[in-house]
Order: structure tokens, then sequence, then C-alpha cells
């Protein structure tokens, strides 16, 4: 289990080196996830070595929501004072986020000359 996580946070820190040197526009964390995907590549075995870690991780997950929850407990208020306010903007945002995904899908669809007949 040592060897697997020191692999995980290593690939992490690969990836939140090489981000901060090269100035890219990509979180760290992100860079570190296709250094291990990059590693998964080559380095077939390496998925047997963190299989054990990754399924205690995502087999623990729901943890990490406990003090996101009790911040919402928290603040309750603040939910109560604003909440018409952020039920409208999660309407509309949603309702925005779906039409900019079908227009693109349509727009991509019109260039490679694959459009959908209804």
């Amino acid at each position: 289990m040592i060897p697997a996580l020191l692999t995980l946070l290593a690939a992490q820190l690969a990836g939140e080196t090489l981000t901060r040197l090269t100035g890219a526009p990509l979180p760290g964390p992100v860079t570190g996830m296709l250094i291990l995907l990059l590693g998964f590549a080559l380095f077939p075995r390496l998925v047997e070595v963190l299989r054990p870690l990754a399924t205690g991780i995502l087999g623990n997950l729901s943890l990490l929501f406990v003090p996101a929850g009790t911040g919402v407990v928290g603040h309750l208020d603040k939910i109560v004072a604003y909440g018409p306010a952020l039920v409208v903007v999660l309407f509309v945002s949603t309702l925005a986020a779906i039409a900019a995904g079908a227009l693109a899908f349509a727009a991509v669809a019109r260039l490679t000359g694959t459009e959908f007949e209804q």
C-alpha cells in the first residue's frame, strides 16, 4: 500500500512541478493524472499495484462530503436568505449549459457533414 501511495503522490507532485515550470494552463493534479495514465500505458503492472489503494479511496470517498455538509448546516441562514436566487441561477445556468452543448454538437455535426436528420 505504501508504494502505491508514493506512486500516486509522486505523479501529483510531478504534475504540479511540470505545470509550474512550463506555465501550462492546466491544474497540476490534472497533469499528474495524465502522467499516471502514461505510466499505466507504459507499465501495465502499475495498474495492479495501485488497484488496492484506489479501491480503498473510492470506498471512503463519501467521507470527503462530510465537511461540505457541515459547512452547509453552519451557513444555513445564508442559504435561506439567498435560496431563491440560488435556485434561479442554478436553473438558468443548467439551461445555458444544455443549450451550449446542443449548439456545439450541431456545429460540429455541420462541420463534419454528419448532420442528424429528424
